[in-house]
């Protein structure tokens, strides 16, 4: 009989300051954040369809970009549900700003949930690994995707997404690092700080929010 696997850690705001402290002792850069910035907010997003098919829409695109889409397509149903979502022709698609590809994700991830294929409810009773590998089983839903699920839906505190460049950004930034580090390298960098890696990715989103950026589109 295979042992229990471990209850994942969750971020709230007592184990946020658990984190912190773990962290702050272990590493003096992510100190100096806080020391500058005081502590990151808790940042989280509902569960279910409508967020991932929101996350779907932020790959490798601006979040502003992102929300602009998503907001349009509220607006036309009313409310994100796979069931309305389904409903939905590629023009239309392609008006609210979903590209050919994301539509396809996203109508397929309608299709599975409303035919019971997929249930994202399952997602919390499940380890860290079990959940992302559950969500990557998915067309259009790789690492970065499952991991910002993982992260600010499930709350999951040793959660690193290396796919993020404000991340990767961030870390060379904090760190002092010659250039923004590879995924590969943004893994060797996390590795230090389980297990509360989650917090140090919500640490250095802080820093990198809390500096002045050029505009994006």
């Amino acid at each position: 009989m295979q042992p229990a696997a471990p209850t994942p850690i969750l971020v709230t705001k007592r184990t946020l300051e658990q984190g912190l402290e773990f962290l702050t002792e272990k590493d003096s850069d992510l100190a100096s954040v806080i020391e500058a910035h005081g502590p990151p907010p808790i940042w989280g997003r509902p569960a279910g369809f409508a967020t991932l098919v929101r996350i779907i829409l932020e790959q490798q695109v601006s979040l502003a970009s992102a929300k602009a889409a998503f907001d349009r397509l509220e607006d036309h149903l009313g409310t994100v549900e796979p069931e309305l979502f389904s409903t939905l022709d590629d023009v239309t698609l392609k008006r609210i700003g979903f590209s050919r590809q994301k539509a396809g994700y996203c109508r397929e991830l309608a299709a599975s949930i409303v035919e019971g294929r997929f249930e994202l409810e399952v997602l919390g009773k499940m380890s860290d690994e079990a959940a992302r590998e559950e969500l990557m089983s998915l067309n259009g839903v790789g690492r970065w995707t499952a991991d910002i699920y993982l992260l600010m839906v499930l709350r999951r505190a040793d959660v690193w997404p290396i796919g993020d460049l404000a991340l990767a950004k961030a870390a060379q930034e904090v760190k002092g690092l010659a250039a923004t580090p590879s995924p590969e390298a943004l893994e060797k960098v996390g590795s230090r700080w389980r297990p509360w890696r989650a917090v140090a990715a919500r640490l250095l989103w802080h820093h990198y929010l809390s500096q002045p950026r050029p505009a994006t589109n």
